[in-house]
């Protein structure tokens, strides 16, 4: 039989047991711990597209193109499997001011604007981009007075849709119009106001809730370009058919126009932009939780940037090009990503 340990002896191994629970508490993350959002990286790639902003940056079947910008530029063409760009057609007119969307075997440019600040004009038709045969194609006619640009687009159910946008280049006519564009037939009909008139804007889907953040009343004529920026936000619920009531959850952290916006599962990225707040581009990264009715913090961008878009692909978030500074300088060229977190089940 061994004998008793002597007292120094038994409080020694009292420490010793209690120091290997406390070093196991601190080293073990506790079951309903959540792991810090992933952070912006930017890629080093095969190429680069034209410097541009005021463009549309949007995924089509795997791939992701960046149309427009001031002026006449090309397609650029980002393969995520191989991080090259490639150069495709350029369209026969200047394309700004636009929210591209893709569906079925074409990607739209509903309300895109052309011609030199600030009276600029929003194009009179549809507009597609056919990227299997690399070629621009009218489309239907937008009715004469529904025609804007810098407008928020989305699709949802096979319809697109588009909100707000501006009728008179930079100088006034923000609205607050709502539209479904039915792209089988081409017809356009016209849906009850959105609370809140914003131009500079994008749109994006979350389950059956189209969410539109950010935005503002561009104002030329009063000099007021980049002053009105809208915090409400505003949501669609297309089972109900309605706006719902304006609330305070849904205002936006930081205050801007001209950013990107997307939706991921239950979860509104809104990143990016300008304001009169600050000269450089926005950096900020706001993320609205759909479920939870909340705003969640998360890491910046790597380069604040406005006038471009979010795209996904193959679980990551890309956004490209863009500008530095608000207004028009620097154009850049440079494309970064996140890893995105994995949908809720």
């Amino acid at each position: 039989m061994m004998s008793p340990p002597t007292q120094p002896a038994l409080c020694a191994m009292i420490a010793t047991t209690v120091l290997a629970v406390l070093t196991g508490c601190m080293t073990q993350a506790p079951q309903n711990a959540t792991a810090s959002p992933a952070s912006f990286e930017t890629l080093t790639t095969i190429g680069a597209p034209t410097p541009r902003h005021e463009a549309a940056f949007v995924a089509h079947k795997g791939k992701l193109y960046l149309i427009g910008g001031r002026g006449i530029k090309p397609v650029d063409v980002f393969d995520p499997a191989t991080r090259r760009w490639t150069q495709k057609s350029t369209p026969e007119l200047e394309l700004h001011h636009v929210q591209a969307v893709s569906h079925a075997d074409a990607i739209y440019l509903i309300g895109a604007m052309t011609g030199p600040y600030p009276n600029e004009t929003p194009l009179e038709r549809v507009l597609k981009y056919l990227p299997a045969e690399d070629r621009f194609e009218w489309g239907a006619s937008i009715p004469p007075d529904r025609r804007r640009g810098a407008a928020g687009v989305a699709v949802y159910n096979e319809r697109i849709y588009v909100i707000g946008g501006i009728t008179n280049g930079h100088v006034d006519g923000t609205q607050r119009w709502f539209d479904e564009f039915d792209p089988r037939t081409g017809t356009w009909r016209a849906l009850g106001d959105a609370p809140h008139a914003r131009d500079h804007v994008q749109a994006t889907v979350a389950g059956d809730r189209l969410y539109v953040f950010g935005g503002r009343r561009t104002s030329q004529a009063t000099g007021q370009v980049l002053e009105l920026t809208e915090k409400h936000g505003d949501v669609y619920d297309f089972v109900q058919g309605a706006w719902l009531d304006t609330s305070d959850a849904l205002n936006l952290p930081t205050e801007r126009a001209g950013h990107m916006a997307i939706a991921w599962a239950d979860q509104i990225f809104v990143a990016g932009g300008e304001s009169a707040t600050q000269v450089a581009a926005h950096s900020e990264v706001d993320v609205f939780d759909a479920t939870s009715g909340r705003w969640l913090s998360h890491p910046a961008l790597q380069r604040g940037r406005h006038g471009t878009g979010f795209a996904i692909a193959d679980g990551y978030l890309y956004t490209a090009a863009g500008c530095g500074n608000r207004g028009g300088e620097p154009e850049l060229s440079s494309i970064e990503r996140l890893r995105l977190p994995r949908p809720k089940r």
